[in-house]
């Protein structure tokens, strides 16, 4: 159930940032509740290679270049999903950086232990 709400918060997140951002587009509720879900497979199967393939550089950058790497999933998800696109890596970046501000931030109104 918690993830589920997690993916629901997170398809909410996507839509603010898509109305915020101008260089972020979503078609609508169905098409972020997609990259929510899109967005966490590829957190959980495609970035721990990615930063296992490139750990000399974010040691070398002292860890920024995981910022990269988010901006990189992101653009991934705008390949995958129809309806979603982010007009270029800085827009990608812009949204990976913000779109983690506000799942911390709902992850923390919602969690209750």
């Amino acid at each position: 159930m918690k993830m589920i709400i997690k993916l629901l918060l997170t398809a909410v997140a996507v839509v603010i940032l898509a109305n915020v951002l101008p260089g972020i587009s979503v078609d609508g509720y169905v098409t972020a509740i997609i990259v929510a879900v899109v967005l966490a497979l590829l957190n959980f199967l495609v970035k721990p290679i990615l930063v296992l393939l490139t750990l000399p550089a974010t040691i070398l950058t002292l860890g920024l270049f995981l910022l990269v790497i988010n901006a990189i999933v992101i653009l991934i998800v705008d390949y995958l999903v129809q309806g979603f696109a982010a007009e270029n890596f800085w827009w990608a970046l812009i949204f990976s950086l913000l779109l983690t501000i506000l799942q911390s931030i709902f992850n923390a109104l919602v969690t209750t232990d």
